[in-house]
């Protein structure tokens, strides 16, 4: 949660001496979990280099314990780092591979979360139909499941999937919604997501120009998740009813 909420430097800290006491106790587990910790970190700074060699080393970790539910996290930051780095073919294959680890492990929100990771690989890879398909089966997990930590990722991928269509006044929309998804929340997207979302609204900015694009947001904002994914709960985020 301290990683979501922004604050680095204390994942690090907490992590260095994850690391240490866990090496001094002969405790993978943790071992593992201070690591993936740092490379997270390593992510959100785009040291790319960094995270690959920390994942590695617990994934090393993970595969002398003999716990495949070691490597789990691991391999997910090995997928996001080809994913950050545009190596969208290597990336989709991590992400299946990763699926099916954590469907074998019965991890259900880390099966419906690479599943979103995809979505947003396929559509980079040109497969708008199947990132389309995959979209409405995460929209779907998340109201079925109550995922309310993920909602702001629906309107990412909405966003993301927006663009792709052409529709950018929605996709400028969906990205106030998320924003305010997120503060909602209190937290920031993950490093790859927020690449995602920072180019997202790069294009959608030049195309409608400055003013319109955050009058958008402004609307999209104020769109609870019945407005935005014709679903809803208890509590929605919206601040002003359906919004226009």
């Amino acid at each position: 949660m301290t990683f979501r909420q922004g604050d680095t430097a204390a994942v690090s800290r907490m992590a260095d001496a994850e690391v240490a006491r866990s090496r001094a106790a002969g405790d993978p587990a943790g071992e593992v979990e201070g690591l993936y910790a740092l490379a997270r970190v390593a992510l959100r700074d785009e040291d790319l280099n960094q995270a690959t060699d920390l994942a590695q080393r617990a994934l090393v970790v993970a595969q002398r314990a003999g716990e495949r539910r070691l490597e789990e996290r691991p391999r997910h930051v090995l997928a996001a780092v080809a994913r950050l780095a545009g190596d969208h073919a290597r990336a989709r294959d991590l992400y299946a591979a990763s699926i099916e680890l954590n469907r074998a492990l019965g991890q259900d929100e880390h099966v419906h979360s690479e599943y979103h990771n995809l979505a947003l690989v396929e559509l980079h890879l040109g497969n708008v139909e199947h990132a389309r398909q995959l979209i409405a089966e995460s929209r779907e997990r998340v109201f079925r499941a109550g995922y309310r930590d993920f909602l702001p990722y629906l309107g990412l991928a909405g966003a993301a999937l927006a663009s792709a269509d052409g529709d950018v006044r929605l996709a400028a929309r969906l990205i106030g919604f998320t924003d305010h998804a997120f503060a909602v929340l209190g937290q920031v997207p993950d490093p790859d997501d927020a690449r995602e979302l920072d180019a997202i609204r790069t294009r959608v900015s030049a195309v409608l120009g400055r003013d319109a694009f955050e009058s958008e947001c402004v609307t999209g904002a104020a769109w609870t998740s019945m407005r935005a994914f014709g679903r809803t709960w208890s509590g929605d985020i919206g601040r002003h009813g359906d919004g226009e």
